[in-house]
């Protein structure tokens, strides 16, 4: 995988027309939009994502920024567009999946730690979308997209504290949802997280970093 600082050139190689740098880019930034998205429209996601590339395609000459940018970007066109259908349906997001589903799963080391850990499964969206909105967008922007507090703000129309605030009372939300812990097991030797891997780091740093 192309490290984040070699993703500024591919965005930049992706404005002059090469198409195998845009192909690396939607790859690369489309499985976390899915994700928000799938926290705001349920099962109308990837429709919604399919809508939000066509025009991130179109503008994206227009764009100016570095990677970090474009995931902000990416996440602000996507979110308006779930908006748009949002609106023209008139109902709120359902969640994909049963949140009872969560009480079947076995306990683990730490409920915050199991929060941040399933982020990624069908379950934990189904969780993440039974939050407040302003909670459930800010975790997922956060923790799912990778965004910093001052572009999640600007995307959600609010400051960046108002944003780590929501985000860290979301996660201790979901902390608290989780079934109770078990018994501590022996510890475990993790390898390093890679930027590029699903969002799998510990809820415990999240949380003060969210304060």
């Amino acid at each position: 995988m192309v490290a984040p600082e070699g993703l500024d050139a591919v965005v930049q190689a992706a404005q002059r027309g090469d198409e195998a740098a845009f192909r690396l880019l939607y790859r690369t930034q489309q499985p976390a939009l899915l994700r928000y998205l799938r926290v705001l429209v349920a099962e109308d996601a990837e429709d919604v994502a399919s809508e939000a590339w066509l025009q991130i395609a179109r503008d994206l000459r227009t764009f100016s920024g570095d990677w970090d940018g474009f995931r902000g970007w990416t996440a602000t066109i996507a979110r308006h567009r779930a908006m748009d259908l949002l609106r023209a349906q008139r109902r709120r997001p359902q969640a994909s999946a049963p949140v009872e589903y969560l009480t079947e799963l076995s306990a683990a080391d730490d409920t915050a730690d199991r929060a941040m850990e399933l982020v990624t499964t069908d379950a934990a969206l189904a969780l993440i979308a039974t939050l407040p909105p302003e909670q459930a967008e800010a975790v997922m922007l956060r923790v799912v997209v990778g965004l910093d507090a001052k572009t999640t703000g600007r995307i959600l129309g609010r400051r960046a504290g108002a944003v780590r605030t929501a985000a860290y009372r979301g996660l201790k939300q979901l902390a608290a949802r989780l079934p109770p812990e078990a018994p501590q097991r022996p510890p475990e030797q993790h390898r390093p997280v890679s930027w590029t891997d699903p969002v799998t780091t510990s809820a415990t740093a999240a949380l003060k970093e969210m304060r």
